[in-house]
């Protein structure tokens, strides 16, 4: 059971699924433009969920929902399914690609094989593509791997069913239905207007308001917490922006190649120019982390350190604040 399938290395796991299904099916849909029609970036405190012993963070919408979005804007209809135990989960893979179709699964990180050990941490948010089986092995397309590889059948089955926050209950999902010609005009606007509604909801933990927010706790992590605690917690907003966050700068790198490529296809060249003030944007980022990095691996040589990165968080945030402003104005 193998398809004639072309494997395109990506930043990001998901978008990398869409593009390479689209592709796939004869679409030649982009990373940058999968994420920015589903309106995958964000950001997100979540002080409830605990991910590695730390309150969870994203810089991106929920697994599933960049899908589940695009999906919807240009018009494709997709199948989804979750299972109660492997044996269903296996035979309903195994059905697809008899019948030639690649899919897209749902995995824990902790357990997958061929991930470097620095990377194999409890995360259960990563997406992959199964595009074939040989013998007890299944052909995999990993959209952030240079080369595809395999997994045992028992192998994939302890990724599909990791255990912990966002368990994947065996979830695979695939395209059924395409329309003649994609809406990628109306799409894109769709997906920038969401975005900038997210970014700047009047939540305490979403979009710019939660970036704030996060910042005022940062100055309180080392007393409130004790520096062990700040610490790690300090490396958890690092860890989530530039690891799960692929791509660097939290995705805002990838939300600036949407941009340009979206002002290409609308004819708009105010979306070039906030393409670039994006990636001034993704480099302040950058510079956070590197900061923050230093103070998490007791190297750094600045005093008062957790208020000077809570102090570059507060200025991105003025900084994204005016971005999506601006944002929300050029697609009117």
């Amino acid at each position: 059971m193998e398809i004639n399938f072309t494997h395109h290395q990506t930043a990001h796991c998901e978008n990398g699924v869409i593009s390479n299904l689209m592709k796939h099916h004869g679409f030649q849909i982009s990373e940058p433009l999968a994420f920015g029609i589903g309106s995958g970036l964000l950001y997100c405190y979540i002080p409830f969920l605990k991910v590695n012993h730390a309150p969870a963070l994203t810089y991106r919408a929920m697994p599933g929902f960049i899908f589940k979005r695009f999906a919807k804007r240009v018009g494709i209809e997709i199948k989804r399914e979750k299972f109660k135990n492997p044996q269903d989960a296996k035979a309903r893979l195994d059905q697809n690609l008899e019948n030639k179709n690649p899919v897209g699964l749902q995995v824990g990180v902790y357990n997958l094989v061929y991930f470097p050990d620095e990377y194999c941490f409890h995360f259960n948010a990563h997406n992959l593509i199964v595009y074939g089986k040989e013998q007890d092995r299944y052909l995999i397309s990993d959209p952030v791997m240079e080369t595809v590889t395999t997994l045992t059948e028992k192998e994939l089955e302890k990724v599909r069913f990791a255990k912990g926050p966002f368990a994947p209950k065996g979830h695979m999902y695939y395209p059924i239905a395409f329309p003649e010609k994609l809406d990628i005009e109306k799409a894109i606007i769709k997906g920038i207007k969401h975005t900038c509604r997210d970014m700047l909801a009047p939540m305490p933990v979403l979009g710019v308001k939660g970036i704030r927010h996060v910042a005022k706790l940062i100055r309180k992590w080392p007393k409130k917490k004790g520096v062990k605690v700040a610490n790690h917690y300090l490396g958890q907003v690092v860890r989530m922006q530039e690891e799960i966050g692929t791509g660097g700068g939290g995705f805002r790198y990838i939300f600036a190649a949407f941009l340009q490529e979206a002002s290409g296809i609308l004819n708009n060249p105010k979306l070039a120019d906030l393409s670039k003030e994006m990636t001034v944007i993704g480099d302040l980022w950058r510079d956070f982390a590197l900061d923050a990095s230093r103070i998490y691996k007791n190297r750094s040589a600045k005093e008062d350190a957790y208020n000077n990165v809570a102090s570059q968080l507060e200025t991105i945030a003025d900084k994204e604040e005016a971005f999506f402003k601006k944002l929300k104005k050029a697609i009117k």
